[in-house]
């Protein structure tokens, strides 16, 4: 014989006309789908981050307003610290040190989690007495929609358009 064994079935023909790959229909197909998803997911995603900033930038102004509590009673001299960055380094009063953490205590105004953090303070006879915290989204409508601000009193304030709050804004729960 001539080394072919048994008949010449369909299956073993070659293919004509198709590679059997994707057609370039197909492949459109498939991305338009994937873009349609996309689309759908992206603003909820990017809800989901701006609540997430929104949460860390209130937790920060806490944490600014309690280590300010922390600093004023271990350091009665000086009261309050004259900067975000004291509260890191502990310069004037060693017991300030590491009472906030590098990133909040690295500059000021610092900056977190898309959120700008601008900390002032006011003195009486060489003690500083006031101080507010106040964080505003870098980009509102993108980073975050709150702003958020707080003082000597505890009270964290807040806004919805991500202006600065007033004292009477109204009180975060």
């Amino acid at each position: 014989m001539n080394g072919v064994e048994g008949p010449v079935t369909a299956s073993c023909k070659p293919l004509r006309g198709r590679n059997g790959g994707f057609s370039l229909i197909e492949l459109l197909v498939v991305v338009a789908i994937i873009l349609i998803i996309a689309a759908i997911a992206l603003p909820s995603l990017m809800h989901s981050r701006m609540a997430a900033n929104e949460a860390g930038a209130a937790e920060s102004v806490r944490t600014v307003t309690t280590g300010e509590t922390t600093y004023a009673a271990a350091c009665p001299d000086i009261g309050y610290s004259a900067t975000l960055q004291e509260l890191n380094t502990g310069a004037l009063c060693a017991s300030g040190k590491n009472i906030i953490d590098d990133v909040l205590g690295a500059s000021d105004p610092s900056y977190k989690s898309g959120y700008q953090f601008v900390y002032t303070v006011s003195a009486s006879n060489g003690v500083n007495i006031i101080f507010t915290v106040v964080g505003l989204p870098v980009a509102p409508g993108i980073s975050g929609n709150r702003g958020f601000l707080s003082d000597q009193s505890g009270v964290i304030r807040y806004t919805l358009n991500g202006s600065t709050p007033l004292l009477s804004s109204s009180a975060l729960q």
